[in-house]
């Protein structure tokens, strides 16, 4: 495989895969390496003259490139179709977004799905753990490709926005803004717990194989289903729940089995059977593990503002929802505590909602004009006003 040539200027939405070399490894913190690496990739809007309008939208555990594009899978709209499109927070009259799938992941991406080179099957349980700063030194390789020099704004939610923290601390030069919303600098205790459930769901399913469920042609479907279930309730809040559900039935009466009596079970029981049409179990448990070691102050001496020294330069956003319980506003404060003490320029705000952490996917007015009015004063600062 060749390198191929740097994206054209003025390109419109379009994005693919992109294939680095064997001779260009990803060197992992592990100390493993991945060659040849592919990483799938989704572009909107066009890249101004100068290249200096790109912007990365980093996705959370079970999001993708397809950030404001219909799912190929699904036919849903976006993930973040919310925000990203002409005259939306980030328009892409104005930005050239970037989406990219995570390595690990498996929507096109180099992950425990794609084919191990040196057996010409899957990878399965072969494939290297991985961390969010491997995500992200990939993200690096391909910005760099695409022969884009500093990216105007790395914009991420949840395990997205571990993603721009990182960036921050490893690329800060290649970095002119930074917005990170309800995520953490690392993975509690209670977040660890429960990846963890996750994890020995999934490994329970006899259709796992020990991870080689490909080879034996069947999916470890139920297992998967459980771990969705028992992760959706942490991306909501229990207003949230009341309110959507409460204790309403599905039917008249009880059925005095254990079907799903309630309305909030066979939600959760919908939002199971509908992921595992499109996330690999596997994928699963090596992205919960990567959000589990991450540590942003461990290779800093555990002191969080040392990671942002380097990033004085970066103009930074810090939100949180009040009513997230899986990142609470508790640590979105100790992000910017740190970005102080490092001499970093940070804004910080507290979404009052009822939404719980999934707040950043839906309509939240406050979101919207916080994301729209900090970008565009970095765009003028920019001078892309």
């Amino acid at each position: 495989m060749t390198a191929q040539a740097p994206i054209t200027v003025g390109i419109e939405t379009g994005g693919g895969t992109w294939r680095f070399p064997a001779d260009r490894p990803l060197r992992l913190d592990s100390g493993a390496s991945l060659a040849p690496l592919e990483v799938a990739y989704k572009t909107y809007g066009k890249l101004n003259a100068e290249k200096t309008n790109a912007v990365l939208v980093c996705h959370a555990l079970t999001g993708d490139q397809h950030v404001a594009s219909n799912h190929p899978m699904t036919g849903k709209p976006g993930w973040w179709s919310l925000f990203v499109g002409p005259g939306l927070p980030l328009d892409t009259d104005r930005y050239f977004v970037i989406g990219t799938n995570v390595i690990g992941g498996c929507m096109g991406s180099t992950g425990p799905a794609s084919i191990d080179p040196a057996t010409g099957e899957a990878y399965g349980l072969k494939f290297p753990v991985i961390t969010i700063a491997d995500m992200v030194r990939a993200q690096a390789m391909l910005i760099e490709a695409l022969g884009i020099e500093t990216l105007f704004a790395a914009v991420g939610g949840s395990m997205g926005g571990m993603q721009v923290l990182q960036w921050a601390a490893d690329y800060p030069g290649k970095l002119f803004s930074a917005v990170c919303i309800a995520a953490a600098a690392r993975h509690s205790a209670q977040n660890i717990a429960f990846d963890e459930v996750g994890r020995q769901a999934v490994m329970a399913d006899p259709n796992w194989c020990g991870g080689a469920y490909l080879k034996a042609g069947v999916r470890p479907e139920k297992g998967l289903a459980v771990a969705r279930m028992a992760a959706h309730v942490t991306y909501l809040s229990e207003a949230a729940l009341q309110r959507k559900f409460g204790r309403e039935l599905r039917h008249d009466g009880l059925s005095w089995g254990f079907d799903a009596d309630f309305q909030v079970e066979s939600y959760l029981r919908h939002q199971g059977t509908s992921f595992v049409d499109r996330f690999d179990a596997n994928s699963y448990l090596y992205i919960t593990r990567a959000l589990d070691y991450f540590d942003l102050a461990a290779a800093h001496g555990g002191v969080l503002a040392a990671a942002f020294v380097p990033a004085r330069k970066v103009k930074f956003c810090v939100l949180s929802f009040s009513s997230d319980w899986l990142y609470p506003t508790v640590e979105s404060r100790d992000i910017v505590r740190a970005l102080n003490g490092a001499g970093c320029r940070a804004s910080f705000a507290e979404i009052q909602t009822d939404k719980g952490h999934d707040a950043f996917f839906l309509d939240e007015p406050v979101l919207d004009q916080t994301l729209r009015g900090f970008l565009a004063a970095q765009a003028q600062a920019r001078g892309l006003a």
